[in-house]
């Protein structure tokens, strides 16, 4: 069951459940799509891509609530291109 976390890890732009611009990676790091497009695609945590989070129907999130932690750690863009660029 995916977390759906409540906001972007670099800009803590909020991203609620339905937000149409939320994107993950396989260790489900959120981001929003512009802070996607800077990085480039890249995840700065793991290096993996980043795809379009699932939006969890409305119907489902009392049996299913969606994360409330919101992990906030910017992104040094400078080290994260050095990173992709080698």
């Amino acid at each position: 069951m995916l977390e759906i976390r409540p906001t972007c890890e670099n800009c803590n732009k909020r991203l609620p459940f339905d937000a149409q611009d939320a994107y993950i990676c396989t260790f489900e790091c959120t981001y929003c799509a512009d802070c996607v497009e800077k990085l480039k695609q890249v995840c700065p945590n793991c290096g993996g891509g980043f795809e379009k989070r699932p939006i969890r129907p409305e119907r489902l999130l009392k049996k299913y609530p969606v994360s409330t932690t919101i992990v906030h750690k910017p992104v040094d863009f400078e080290v994260h291109y050095l990173k992709i660029n080698r």
